[in-house]
């Protein structure tokens, strides 16, 4: 009996993209890895629908986890993301702030992998985040128990609608287990696709090993790594 197309198993070996680009060399980096990134991100701001979509990997006892999370804020200390304070996400990072950051820039033959701790931003910066999100953003704060089972879809748009009655001609204020996560980063690298695999990797890596200011570039020395 024939497979249907669907029940076949991908042919994923032979799948290949051939990359074209003139990859990344020591004299093309910017003094700092603040100057880099925002370089390289206002370049991926014209081709890509969503350049702040980045998967972040977290980790506890039972193994490491990745999910792609949304940029929401960049400056000399960090990465900035928002989220709800009792997902498993948050749990790992109260259990191990180390965590690592990708951007899969794959139209740009680019991508950029970031590792460093964790730390809650303060209240001010959360709430001022929070109030800027359109509203249905904000009830969805309110109603998700993020991470943990339901029932069904039915629960969900049941306890939506709850919070939808509750603040009704209302302004939705910050829900106390919501809030933001800054990624302070140790090391930061770009890299650069070339053909035949024989990638470029350059690495700003931080000079203590801890977390340092972006625009220092004292604090950053940059290494090169085989693909």
């Amino acid at each position: 009996m024939t497979k249907s197309p669907e029940s076949q198993l991908p042919e994923v070996a032979s799948q290949r993209v051939e990359y074209h680009n003139d990859g990344l060399l020591e004299s093309d980096l910017a003094d700092t890895p603040a100057e880099q990134f925002v370089r390289w991100f206002h370049q991926a701001e014209s081709e890509l629908r969503e350049p702040n979509a980045v998967a972040l990997v977290t980790a506890d006892d039972s193994g490491p986890t990745a999910r792609t999370v949304l940029l929401k804020g960049f400056d000399d200390a960090g990465f900035t993301i928002f989220t709800n304070y009792a997902s498993l996400k948050s749990a790992q990072i109260d259990a191990d702030p180390r965590v690592a950051l990708l951007f899969p820039w794959h139209e740009l033959e680019r991508q950029v992998r970031v590792r460093g701790v964790a730390r809650k931003v303060d209240e001010a910066a959360s709430d001022a985040y929070f109030a800027s999100r359109e509203r249905g953003s904000q009830l969805g704060a309110w109603a998700s128990r993020q991470s943990s089972p339901v029932s069904s879809r039915a629960e969900m748009e049941s306890r939506l609608l709850e919070f939808e009655r509750r603040f009704a001609g209302q302004v939705v204020p910050r829900p106390p287990h919501w809030g933001g996560f800054r990624i302070e980063p140790t090391e930061i690298e770009f890299w650069a696709g070339r053909q035949g695999r024989f990638h470029d990797r350059l690495v700003y890596a931080s000079v203590t090993r801890q977390p340092a200011n972006l625009s220092d570039s004292a604090a950053w020395r940059v290494e090169r790594r085989y693909p």
